[in-house]
């Protein structure tokens, strides 16, 4: 029998005794130096000595939390940024994360509609036609999306979905100061806007139930604003949140309370302060470093669930 992205999620989380994600935002001013000296030494000044430094950088910090996190969550930027060999090292990074037992959830944020939106959806959930073969570009369990273009934007994502047991987060509460600027306006029928994309994520996410009671179409809410995250709760009781915004960007266990429901439907993620809790002066040590840090962060949020 399939499996939906909701179950296995909720699988791992059970396993591991862990609602957290790894985010694997590489900065490359705060990457270990003697990692990035070692490949600067081996390519010379160029972008292929950046992005090995990156990609040897990632599968430690995956080495070191693999038995600890059920997922971690590649923001596509960091990769991007550096063309095609930044591309090629995000690649070699989510298939690497899988072998080691981890789900791939690609913060890509994509946004588009019709053949568009269906290229997007093949590239991160399904598959590509190369002649004969069918081959599985950007391998991942799960991509964040925007759903601001209406559900014929989001319907390609939910047929890759189906198709392969992957599954979406659609942005609907983010963590940033400025998501006020447009999440909080009121419509004319009195509603927020976050709370209208809320109230229609709901209704889409009836499409791939999974038995855990959750389902594999979720939503992105950020924990910074915790009273609008526990309305968010109650609009969307079956869905799975993703929640930026712990650790660094200032939330606490306590902000993040609200997106469970007794307990669970709730995956936190940090970035920053897993990936750089290591001394500086002592890079050598960052993995074990970052291990610490998923562990204090794991304690953390169930102090509280």
């Amino acid at each position: 029998m399939n499996i939906t992205f909701a179950d296995k999620l909720y699988q791992s989380i059970e396993k591991k005794n862990n609602p957290t994600c790894v985010g694997l935002d590489p900065f490359v001013d705060k990457l270990p130096a003697h990692l990035l000296a070692h490949t600067r030494k081996e390519l010379g000044d160029t972008v292929e000595a950046i992005t090995q430094a990156i990609l040897r950088f990632n599968q430690q910090i995956i080495d070191a939390v693999q038995d600890i996190v059920p997922a971690v969550k590649p923001q596509i930027a960091f990769y991007e940024q550096y063309g095609i060999q930044g591309l090629n090292v995000y690649r070699e990074t989510c298939l690497y994360a899988r072998s080691k037992g981890l789900l791939v959830i690609a913060d890509i944020k994509r946004n588009d509609i019709a053949s568009t939106a269906q290229a997007y959806a093949q590239a991160y959930l399904g598959t590509t036609k190369v002649f004969n073969q069918e081959i599985e570009m950007f391998p991942s369990d799960a991509v964040t999306i925007n759903a601001y273009l209406g559900k014929d934007g989001i319907d390609p994502f939910i047929h890759e979905c189906k198709k392969y047991n992957k599954g979406v987060f659609v942005l609907v509460r983010t963590s940033n100061p400025s998501a006020k600027d447009f999440q909080d306006k009121t419509l004319i029928h009195g509603a927020t806007l976050f709370e209208a994309v809320a109230e229609e994520v709901h209704h889409w996410s009836k499409e791939i139930m999974g038995t855990c009671g959750f389902s594999s179409i979720g939503a992105v809410v950020g924990a910074t604003y915790p009273e609008q995250a526990k309305k968010l709760r109650e609009i969307m009781p079956n869905t799975f949140f993703l929640v930026p915004g712990y650790g660094a960007q200032g939330a606490t266990a306590q902000d993040v309370k609200p997106c469970f429901i007794q307990g669970k439907g709730a995956i936190i993620n940090a970035s920053r302060s897993i990936l750089y809790a290591f001394d500086p002066q002592n890079p050598e040590y960052f993995a074990e470093k970052a291990r610490q840090a998923a562990i204090t962060m794991q304690k953390d949020i169930l102090s509280v669930l």
